[in-house]
């Protein structure tokens, strides 16, 4: 089957800056807020219950909640992200996969994390994507998503010191939240920063549960 455009775009990308992405970008989580965030997301899952991050890139989000207490693993779509998390964190599992063909059984998940992730995806594919996050959690499991809010198609051409070409989609996170609740999921937070550093756009946090039995 031929893979659609934006998934090999997407994954030739990472791929390409995978080496510079993780020189560039810190391991600790910046800015303070986001890191409140994945605080009360490792809180509220709890330690000892198996949790997944979707598009875990190196693996810098996947340690730090790993650090907080998680029992959590990362798949991304770019093999040379999977190599850069498995070699600078090789106490944790890291696969190759992709969020649009969850491999995970149903049920199988106490949580799950797409940290600025989906906005890699076309917008029309998120009610289906949306529904797997639903199947593999557990009733009673919880999601937490991180995207850039707005409402545009950012195409890039740049990345890290490498030409690339890459779809960036700024999410409305009202249009997530109406979503999720059809996807079968009550929206517990949504929370919205304005930019910081060289950011452009303002950034949100949507916390999400799928409901107990």
């Amino acid at each position: 089957m031929t893979e659609p455009r934006w998934l090999v775009e997407t994954r030739i990308a990472y791929d390409t800056v995978a080496v510079d992405y993780a020189r560039l970008l810190p391991d600790v989580v910046e800015p303070p807020l986001d890191r409140a965030v994945l605080t009360a997301f490792a809180e509220t899952v709890g330690p000892g219950r198996p949790v997944l991050e979707v598009g875990c890139g190196t693996g810098r989000v996947t340690a730090h909640l790993h650090r907080l207490g998680l029992d959590i693993a990362g798949v991304d779509l770019s093999p040379g992200m999977v190599a850069v998390a498995r070699r600078t964190h090789p106490q944790l599992r890291f696969d190759v996969g992709s969020m649009t063909a969850m491999t995970a059984s149903d049920a199988s998940l106490a949580g799950l994390v797409a940290w600025y992730s989906i906005i890699h995806l076309p917008p029309d594919l998120l009610p289906e994507v949306f529904a797997g996050f639903h199947r593999v959690l557990v009733p009673g499991g919880h999601l937490l998503l991180a995207v850039k809010a707005g409402d545009r198609l950012d195409r890039r051409e740049q990345a890290y010191g490498h030409p690339v070409v890459l779809d960036v989609h700024w999410l409305p996170p009202e249009r997530l939240a109406a979503q999720l609740t059809a996807a079968g999921f009550v929206v517990s937070a949504t929370q919205v920063r304005e930019p910081v550093a060289a950011e452009r756009q303002p950034q949100a946090f949507l916390v999400a549960q799928r409901p107990a039995d």
